[in-house]
């Protein structure tokens, strides 16, 4: 039999004494802060814990989605090789993932603040643009790049992540997925003016100010990042019914929240979070590959560069409006069912990939890129949520580091190794071997279970009143 929900005042943190709040402890013996607003936190709403991050992430999601189109220029200036190339992003993928967890824990200690780690990130990111502008040795600037450049991005992406998911406990999947989307769509600008306006005599300029940018964007919007108090819930929902709006009692209903908050450990013993990592270690790899040689796979084939372009703009802005479409869709049909759909959605568009060049069909190549950039962004937000939802907000930052950081080893045979398998088998072997990577990645996702809750209890459990101690 079940505990009461038990309702007790705790002290205010320091410098909110005129704010009220108390601890709400359900069924399962979760806690819940509540009674504090977001203008109480914040001075305003929480919207802008939205809006800023996103536009942080627009800024750096050019060292990824828009690297590919640079890559012929870099060579030619830098006498570079194509699978040099690869590696420096291979590198920049394993540190830009590699960097979530030890930030996540960092900022759990209170080491690390939010706003310090994105100054941290912008000021690295500027470094990284530098580096790849003015040094020819390709090992430096793998160090530069690869190495500086992908911490950077990192702890700006994680610190953006998290911010997003600690501020919407009740309806994180639009919200993250929104926010997630912006480190795609947000390189397309780039993606046009790498193929169109970046040569051999202006590459260094563009990309000092392109790291310029980078590092005003992500400082500005730095200033006003703060995370909420632990356990912290919204007013206007309440914890233990899930009353309140339609809208969040649909995506509770669909999404309950954790039963507890999970320490890496603790995390780690359900299952739950090896197998997440090992599915996001699957699907990233796919992603990257596709982000790695579609526009070189389709200037092969013999399409032109403004298809070439085209095609990876279409990836970039669908890979980042399907983040936000999914994570909306996720709050409705449940978190796993929109991730096991946008893996299979991934694997098929490979296979489509390899129609579209053997037919020569310019429309059905582009049809297809659609397809892979939104299976190949889609998924980023889910893995982001169901942490959370399976495992609690406090120790998100680590809990969601240890899942993202399966990105490290996937830019590894996305970039690096699916090069050298292009090289072995040709892109229609390197293209099906993808294929048949994301479906495995979609079965093993089916595996996926909230930890604590075995289908007999009720998903929200029904509060009893009991005084206050």
């Amino acid at each position: 039999m079940t505990a009461d929900p038990e309702t007790r005042k705790t002290p205010a943190d320091p410098g909110s004494a005129n704010r009220s709040h108390r601890e709400v402890t359900d069924s399962r013996g979760r806690v819940y802060r509540v009674g504090e607003t977001d203008r109480d936190i914040l001075g305003h709403s929480r919207k802008l814990m939205v809006y800023l991050p996103w536009v942080a992430m627009m800024a750096i999601s050019v060292s990824e989605y828009a690297y590919g189109s640079a890559e012929d220029t870099l060579s030619d200036a830098h006498g570079w090789t194509r699978s040099n190339t690869f590696w420096i992003l291979s590198v920049w993928v394993f540190f830009q993932a590699g960097i979530a967890f030890p930030a996540g824990w960092l900022r759990e200690k209170g080491v690390l603040t939010a706003r310090r780690a994105m100054y941290i990130g912008a000021v690295m990111c500027l470094f990284g643009f530098l580096a790849l502008s003015h040094l020819d040795h390709v090992m430096p600037a793998i160090v530069g790049f690869g190495v500086v450049g992908g911490v950077g991005s990192g702890l700006i992406y994680a610190t953006c992540i998290n911010m997003v998911g600690k501020w919407f406990p009740e309806r994180r999947g639009a919200k993250t997925g929104f926010v997630n989307g912006g480190f795609a769509y947000g390189s397309l600008p780039f993606i046009f003016i790498f193929n169109y306006a970046f040569d051999t005599g202006d590459y260094d300029e563009v990309l000092d100010l392109i790291g310029v940018y980078v590092l005003i964007v992500v400082a500005v919007c730095a200033w006003f990042f703060k995370d909420p108090p632990k356990n912290w819930w919204p007013a206007d929902v309440d914890p233990l019914s899930h009353s309140g709006s339609g809208r969040n009692a649909a995506s509770l209903a669909r999404n309950p929240p954790a039963v507890r908050q999970y320490t890496p450990k603790e995390a780690i013993r359900t299952g739950m979070l090896p197998l997440m990592w090992i599915s996001i270690v699957m699907t990233a790899g796919v992603s990257i590959f596709g982000i790695s040689f579609q526009v070189d796979y389709a200037k092969e084939i013999g399409f032109g560069p403004l298809v070439a372009a085209s095609s990876m703009g279409v990836m970039a802005v669908v890979n980042g409006v399907g983040r936000a479409v999914v994570g909306r869709l996720s709050d409705l049909w449940g978190r796993k069912t929109s991730l096991v759909f946008v893996i299979v959605v991934l694997g098929l568009a490979q296979f489509g990939v390899i129609w579209a060049g053997d037919i020569k069909s310019e429309w059905l190549f582009l049809f297809f890129a659609f397809l892979s950039g939104f299976g190949g962004g889609a998924f980023y937000p889910m893995f982001a949520t169901l942490t959370p939802d399976y495992f609690g907000e406090n120790y998100n930052a680590t809990n969601y580091g240890l899942v993202y950081s399966g990105k490290l080893v996937s830019g590894l045979f996305g970039g690096g190794l699916g090069s050298m398998v292009v090289d072995a088998w040709g892109y229609d072997g390197a293209y099906a071997l993808a294929g048949g990577v994301s479906m495995a990645a979609a079965a093993i996702a089916l595996l996926l279970r909230q930890p604590g809750r075995d289908g007999r209890q009720p998903a929200v459990p029904v509060p009893r009143t009991q005084p206050a101690s």
